[in-house]
């Protein structure tokens, strides 16, 4: 049995973790973190992380940017595996994270979805074998409450397909304000917002006679949440070191 300390309990995301863990006879929650104590649960949750004095194999952080400090220097104290999927997190953020390796076993990733990691794997591939032929844009659509524009997902497709061109691209998210003909080396990053939509992004791969498009759609929360449950499985004694769902997928072939 996996034991989790779950940052982020109450929010959207926090409630569809422990919904999934409910239903899990592998993973359970522990224990909880969230600044809004504000829902019923069998475990204690607690709204001062520091004060967390549960016994855990793992911590679970989808909460918000602002907690992030707070979480992982709980997590160094403790000793614990740390699964981050909050979005949003700072260039600064990122980069105290993944220090942290050194310290304890660190597992990033901007989307805990499997499908999504499995496009993002695609979409390298395909860049590699188009090279700067084809046009790239990548479109995102999200629920009218996500703070972060463009998403997570959408800047981790961009950083792998750039990885695999021989030029580093340009990023540009907003064409409106410049006329001029699209530059050759730029990849599109757009947003929409708005209702319920889950997550959906598709990446446009436009030649002159042909466009591939390579999309991926979640019609609810619990593609997420089977994701951060794998994760905590998977780093359950891991040692120190930074980890992705590229690892996970690779011990799950």
């Amino acid at each position: 049995m996996t034991n989790i300390i779950l940052s982020g309990v109450n929010g959207r995301m926090g409630r569809a973790i422990s919904e999934k863990a409910n239903e899990s006879s592998t993973c359970r929650i522990v224990a909880g973190y969230d600044i809004n104590n504000f829902c019923e649960t069998p475990y204690p949750v607690f709204t001062d992380i520091s004060k967390c004095d549960v016994e855990a194999d793992v911590i679970v952080d989808f909460s918000h940017p602002s907690a992030f400090g707070a979480v992982l220097e709980f997590a160094k104290k403790r000793e614990l595996p740390l699964i981050v999927a909050t979005t949003g997190l700072s260039p600064e953020q990122k980069e105290e994270l993944f220090a942290a390796k050194s310290q304890i076993p660190v597992f990033y990733s901007a989307n805990m979805s499997l499908g999504v990691n499995l496009l993002i794997n695609l979409c390298k591939k395909t860049a590699s074998v188009l090279g700067d032929k084809f046009d790239i844009e990548i479109v995102e659509k999200h629920h009218r409450t996500k703070l972060d524009a463009p998403s997570g997902t959408a800047l981790s497709i961009a950083d792998e397909i750039s990885t695999a061109l021989e030029n580093t691209p340009e990023y540009v998210y907003d064409r409106h304000s410049v006329r001029r003909e699209r530059g050759k080396n730029e990849i599109g990053i757009h947003s929409v917002r708005g209702g319920s939509i889950v997550g959906e992004h598709e990446v446009i791969f436009a030649g002159s006679d042909e466009i591939i498009s390579l999309s991926h759609s979640a019609t609810s929360r619990e593609v997420f949440a089977s994701g951060a449950l794998a994760a905590a499985e998977f780093m359950k004694g891991k040692p120190a070191g930074l980890y992705s769902m590229n690892d996970l997928i690779g011990e799950m072939k």
